[in-house]
């Protein structure tokens, strides 16, 4: 994600193209970041509410029969959702609020809702779907055996499929099927003070499954209480806690690229150093020890490109790590080696990869090639961990500059199809959606600016760059709809991560633009002094 220290032979564009005050509006962009840095040097943004995680514990606190007062501002959440755009959350709010879904799925919202995951999970996600509608009395289908497969599944995906299979079987009247290594697994979730590596949708699928089963009354009772520790100010509860891990690696690159302050980045730095799990990766969030390698490549480019002396050890230990889970098709999975590969996870492991392009250079070389061949020929991927069809975009981008090869054929392809992509995607108010069509966005705008700062045309970016500021507000705050998504294809909002991938993309685009002229004593204090010290 960080600015290229290289790039093709391109020409610097003109600042009198893009709007006078972009360098302010950097700044203040930055200067929001750099106010929510914590004394521990991380950067937090609780998880806000979704209809998910809220029905789900509804339907605990219907099942338990329990007086709690978080009943009725739960009841109030999903309320207010019941017209909401998603159809899949629509469907549940029904199921939540009524006890009973009153419409058919009709095959319509089943198959929006799969086409939005990878192929690769399609299974899953359909089981998840029908035993969730379970619990609120829809008779499911008898479920693919496959869908409970956890070969190749990290640990929240086990806990989350052995939930499933759980609750299917008794909705299905097949409690004999449940065994007694299910329900240990389960517990194991369950058997603490707190929310099971900050994953609230996970603890309570595991609370649903276990719910009926003999002698599991208090062990519902105390995850109950837990997860409404974090019930959220406006009744509903959240995916999961935080994702602060995230958004301090990811802050940490945005805010060089804007040019921030050396003292907060090494805060940043060191809260990141501190995070470092035993197997030299890191995890979303702080409670967590599943380390995947997005947060990985992110913390990597962020250390190296900040200090890469100083935190030698700390990114020579996530680079082992890094390298031991790449698969044998020379791409990368998001979590364990022995998952499928992904573009999306394979261009962020490349870009981090690039930070010792000598050593690394057959694998980047074979990543590159992994990502060419998942990519389709109108420039896109696969769906990823956004929404946004620009995300994958915008890394793979930022990928083929790692390539040191005189003849970088691949490389060339990568870019040019995802640039034509980009360049063929904006709308008319200067902005990018979702995808093709899908109304515009700051956050997929900032993707898509970021990959243009690879071409020469100056023009699409100037206008990128208005709709970005246009979307800025009093506070440097960035208003955006989330991308972000967990598990596929459900959208959850960390608002922060607008204001960190904007700031990000106003970084790139500086390093694009010609150096103000020396002459301006005006302009030369803009650049020596961007933020205001505190």
């Amino acid at each position: 994600m960080r600015v290229p220290d290289r790039r093709p032979s391109l020409p610097p564009w003109p600042r009198e193209a893009f709007p006078p005050h972009l360098d302010e509006a950097r700044r203040r962009s930055a200067d929001r970041l750099l106010a929510g840095i914590g004394a521990d040097g991380a950067l937090r943004d609780p998880c806000r509410s979704r209809v998910l995680e809220s029905a789900l514990c509804l339907r605990l606190l219907d099942y338990t029969g329990s007086p709690h007062p978080a009943r009725a501002r739960l009841k109030s959440y999903l309320e207010s959702h019941r017209d909401c755009a998603e159809p899949l959350d629509r469907l549940m709010t029904i199921a939540a609020l009524s006890g009973s879904v009153q419409i058919g799925m009709g095959g319509t919202v089943l198959e929006g809702f799969l086409a939005r995951a990878p192929r690769f999970t399609s299974a899953r996600k359909k089981v998840m779907v029908d035993a969730i509608l379970s619990l609120f009395g829809v008779a499911p289908q008898v479920p693919d055996p496959t869908a409970f497969s956890t070969g190749g599944l990290h640990s929240w995906a086990v806990a989350q499929v052995t939930s499933l299979k759980v609750i299917m079987d008794r909705a299905l009247g097949r409690p004999e099927q449940i065994t007694a290594g299910e329900v240990d697994l389960l517990l194991s979730t369950q058997n603490r003070s707190e929310v099971w590596e900050g994953n609230i949708l996970i603890h309570l699928s595991a609370l649903n499954a276990l719910a009926g089963l003999p002698g599991m009354a208090e062990t519902v009772e105390r995850g109950v209480r837990a997860v409404l520790n974090h019930q959220r100010a406006d009744g509903g509860l959240p995916f999961i806690t935080d994702t602060d891990t995230w958004c301090t690696a990811t802050a940490g690159v945005a805010l060089l690229a804007a040019g921030a302050p050396r003292e907060y980045l090494h805060r940043l730095a060191g809260h990141l150093v501190r995070q470092q799990r035993e197997n030299g990766g890191w995890a979303y969030t702080d409670v967590a020890l599943q380390t995947d390698v997005d947060d990985i490549s992110v913390a990597v480019e962020f250390l190296h490109t900040l200090d890469p002396v100083r935190y030698q050890t700390t990114i020579d230990a996530a680079l082992n790590h890094l390298r031991q889970i790449r698969g044998g098709t020379g791409g990368f999975p998001t979590y364990v080696r022995e998952a499928p590969p992904e573009a999306c996870m394979t261009a962020a492991a490349v870009n981090a990869l690039g930070v010792d392009r000598e050593r690394n250079a057959k694998i980047i070389r074979e990543g590159l090639g992994f990502i060419a061949a998942a990519q389709h020929p109108d420039g896109s991927f696969d769906p990823d961990w956004s929404a946004s069809a620009f995300h994958t975009v915008f890394r793979a981008v930022l990928a083929t500059g790692q390539h040191d090869a005189p003849e970088p054929g691949i490389a060339e392809l990568i870019r040019d199809r995802a640039l034509g992509l980009v360049r063929r995607s904006q709308n008319p108010d200067g902005g990018w959606g979702w995808g093709p069509g899908h109304p515009s966005d700051a956050v997929s705008t900032s993707y898509a600016l970021i990959a243009l700062c690879a071409q020469a045309d100056v023009e699409p970016a100037a206008r990128a760059a208005e709709f970005i500021l246009g979307c800025q507000n009093g506070d440097g705050s960035i208003s955006s709809v989330s991308d972000s998504i967990g598990p596929r294809p459900f959208i959850f909002t960390v608002p922060a991560l607008a204001d960190i991938f904007s700031t990000l993309a106003l970084g790139h685009l500086s390093s694009r633009l010609a150096q103000a002229s020396a002459e301006s004593p005006e302009s030369s204090e803009l650049l020596l002094t961007p933020f205001a010290l505190r």
